[in-house]
């Protein structure tokens, strides 16, 4: 099967089109012959060498998929050939043909493009994962959300205004990108470079601070997460792009009555994910299906300009999901 392939790891340059054996499916798992892929930051990183995927999964970038069913493994249930899925998959995106556990595939809205579902999973699921099954937003509390216009900070700011909708959403941005954060609903847009967003959150808050956090720098923010963090606040964690280590002060932290939390999707087992994607389906699927929700795409790319793709994520030039589609694919 044709899928993008690596000379070694590094910059974007790197990536090609090869051909490659095309997946077999194992013990509850499905065979998805790919219509569209998206572009995560966690496939930048491990194109770089710094983040190998979980044992037994596939090595070729790509993290969620969206296309129909080829074929089912022995113990498969639920689906059937032809069937229109997307799914989340510890690797092999990029690729004509990707496996996938049938725990961790849904059904395609007949309403949506293959391109819009393969937007779902990786964003959408992190971003529903962390805040309303790890920090248990609850409606009226005030969230601050990391990540302007990133693919899980889109998603978690239309969450936000469909499931807890009298929650107040500040969301941080880079100045050309605030206008836009605004018209997707945020009742408060900062500049992160031209702002202190702890300020800006406390004022906003007469004081009080923010009630929960969604966070992908880690150390670089930390300090100051927690100085916009409320009393009884949770901070979750998501990324360290701005660093792995931090001062803690721990009697504030007390004081505050404060939780920190981490979390990451890929590697966790599978019973895990089939479980937090079964509450996804139930909570936020038919927000998708009705059409309150739909994932923001930025701009389609064919798979061979996955090398465009990566670096146009780097340079932070998008407002939305970047896909990846494999027209031969698509009737």
């Amino acid at each position: 099967m044709k899928a993008i392939v690596l000379d070694g790891f590094g910059s974007p340059e790197v990536m090609h089109v090869g051909q490659v054996d095309a997946p077999r499916p194992a013990q509850g798992q499905l065979l998805i012959r790919v219509h569209a892929t998206s572009v995560n930051r966690p496939d930048l990183i491990q194109r770089r060498g710094q983040y190998p995927p979980p044992k037994g999964d596939s090595e070729i970038l790509g993290l969620e998929v969206a296309g129909t069913v080829e074929a089912l493994g022995p113990g498969a249930e639920g689906f059937a050939p032809g069937d229109a899925v997307l799914a989340l998959i510890g690797g092999g995106g990029y690729a004509e043909f990707a496996v996938a556990h049938a725990a961790h595939t849904l059904r395609k809205p007949e309403s949506m493009s293959f391109e819009a579902a393969a937007c779902i999973c990786e964003t959408y699921i992190t971003a529903y994962m962390n805040l309303f099954r790890g920090a248990r937003l609850l409606d009226g509390e005030t969230v601050l959300l990391h990540g302007g216009g990133g693919g899980v900070n889109t998603a978690a700011l239309q969450l936000c205004r469909t499931l807890t909708p009298a929650s107040r959403v500040l969301v941080t941005a880079s100045a050309h990108k605030l206008a836009r954060v605004r018209d997707l609903g945020a009742d408060l847009a900062i500049d992160y470079r031209g702002e202190d967003f702890a300020a800006a959150a406390l004022a906003f808050t007469d004081g009080k601070g923010v009630d929960v956090i969604l966070d992908h720098l880690g150390a670089s923010y930390f300090e100051r997460n927690l100085k916009a963090l409320a009393v009884g606040g949770r901070l979750a964690i998501i990324a360290t792009m701005g660093g792995r280590e931090a001062t803690l002060d721990i009697g504030r932290l007390m004081v505050k009555r404060q939780t920190i939390m981490g979390s990451v999707l890929r590697p966790r087992p599978v019973e895990d994910k089939a479980a937090i994607i079964a509450d996804f389906e139930r909570a936020v699927m038919p927000l998708f299906e009705s059409g309150r929700i739909a994932p923001l795409i930025h701009t389609v790319l064919p798979l061979e300009e996955a090398a465009a793709a990566h670096r146009m994520m780097e340079a932070s030039e998008h407002f939305g999901k970047i896909v990846l589609t494999l027209q031969s694919n698509v009737e």
